[in-house]
């Protein structure tokens, strides 16, 4: 993503740099999650035509594995030959909250570094308990796969489960 940032231009990612622009408060805390939701660059497609640029540098016998949360259905959908080689795993609130709490919460990261990062927490839950429910909608609409990702549920399950839709 940061190599993204810096290959992005004002004009093709507006959202973008008007984020790196902000504080970290006027990122996380001052803004309410559907305002995080609705002006967050990544979840609006910007700099998705970066990703292609970097596939399609990849020799076309090679497998690969795209993973990330922009990756919207929307936008991979057009592109895939194939609807059945493509997953969205779907983080329940339960299973995000908990992620960040093993990664050190509102103490830790980018979040610390906010004047309150409590509330730049529940902010950012929040916001990605919209995105992902934004994100279901759109696999079920588009006809393509999507996995609940519940609380516990481990990096290996998920890894063996998307393996499995794959038939690797």
């Amino acid at each position: 993503m940061a190599e993204h940032c810096r290959r992005s231009t004002a004009q093709a990612c507006p959202l973008l740099h008007q984020f790196l622009a902000m504080s970290m408060d006027e990122r996380w805390v001052l803004r309410s999650p559907e305002v995080m939701l609705e002006t967050f660059h990544w979840f609006q497609g910007e700099g998705f035509p970066l990703i292609v640029e970097d596939l399609l540098r990849i020799p076309a016998d090679q497998r690969v594995l795209v993973e990330g949360f922009r990756l919207l259905p929307e936008l991979v959908q057009p592109l895939l030959l194939d609807s059945n080689r493509a997953v969205w795993l779907l983080p329940t609130p339960e299973f995000r909250r908990a992620t960040m709490e093993r990664r050190g919460g509102a103490n830790a990261g980018f979040l610390a570094q906010t004047s309150d990062p409590e509330r730049a927490l529940r902010n950012l839950l929040g916001r990605d308990e919209m995105f992902t429910e934004r994100v279901a909608r759109a696999v079920e609409r588009l006809g393509l796969c999507g996995i609940p990702m519940e609380a516990g549920f481990s990096e290996e399950a998920a890894v063996e489960m998307v393996a499995r839709l794959f038939g690797v």
